[in-house]
């Protein structure tokens, strides 16, 4: 019997177990309560309330601009639709780089004013004494390696991230730091499989992939990539599950037409 099938409620303990029992995790993003409640109905794991709502929600181009208040907006429609899954959450770029103060008071606003069960933040060991900051308020940490979108301006691309030997060895360095500073999780975003399973071998937290092949210990995906709502993006990556962006596409032009041609409302859909 899978550790999944028994639980009725996701924690970050369940998710330790599953890592220790080979069981794999799933992870989607939601931003809202519609989706949000359908997602967790079909039995994911982990919801993750990203900050690509700063893309996919908002239409910005990078997850740069996102405020806190929004995150908190998101999160909060979220959770009143979950039953099941562990929510965490993004805390946004500039709620937490270079001031473990400011990151504490983020997270305790996130969890305080939406409920949710958890947060995430990029980076490596630059980042371990917010890490540890927000862990003594009791609030469970998630970290994030390899591409790390914050930061796209550093990077300059999309690219894969850590195919050379010194930013491998790195990030396998940041990867324990996180583990030695109190995350009970990791996603590790487009590096290569080798290198993701490595990690994933050598920590005994939960790693999670995103484009970073099937070693790891779960995989999360952007849940409008995965259903077809978006449709400029294929990193080769993303499986699409539906192709959502044509189905809308072509219900939306047939209620014009049936409006325009008089046919909807018909007799028995008036009073």
């Amino acid at each position: 019997m899978s550790v999944h099938k028994e639980i009725k409620k996701v924690t970050t303990h369940v998710l330790q177990e599953m890592k220790r029992g080979g069981e794999k995790i799933s992870m989607l993003t939601a931003y809202d309560y519609t989706m949000a409640k359908i997602v967790d109905h079909a039995g994911i794991d982990v919801i993750l309330v990203g900050d690509s709502a700063s893309n996919v929600m908002a239409g910005h181009e990078t997850t740069l601009p996102i405020t806190l208040d929004q995150m908190i907006y998101h999160a909060s429609s979220v959770v009143r639709a979950v039953d099941r899954a562990l929510i965490i959450v993004d805390l946004p770029f500039g709620t937490y780089q270079g001031n473990s103060k400011e990151a504490l008071n983020s997270a305790i606003r996130i969890m305080k004013e939406s409920g949710a069960h958890a947060v995430k933040l990029e980076g490596g060991k630059e980042i371990t004494e917010s890490i540890q900051r927000i862990l003594t308020a009791g609030i469970p940490v998630m970290g994030h390696l390899g591409l790390t979108p914050q930061s796209i301006y550093k990077f300059g691309t999309y690219n894969v991230r850590a195919k050379e030997e010194a930013e491998a060895q790195k990030l396998i360095e940041d990867a324990h730091a996180l583990e030695k500073a109190g995350c009970f999780a990791i996603v590790l975003e487009k590096i290569p499989a080798k290198l993701a399973e490595q990690v994933a071998n050598e920590l005994a937290i939960p790693v999670i992939g995103i484009g970073a092949g099937g070693g790891v210990d779960g995989q999360v995906l952007v849940f409008h990539d995965m259903v077809g709502l978006t449709h400029e993006f294929n990193p080769r990556f993303l499986r699409r599950y539906l192709n959502l962006y044509e189905e809308i596409n072509t219900a939306v032009g047939q209620y014009i037409k049936d409006v325009k041609s008089k046919d909807f409302p018909n007799a028995g859909e008036q009073y």
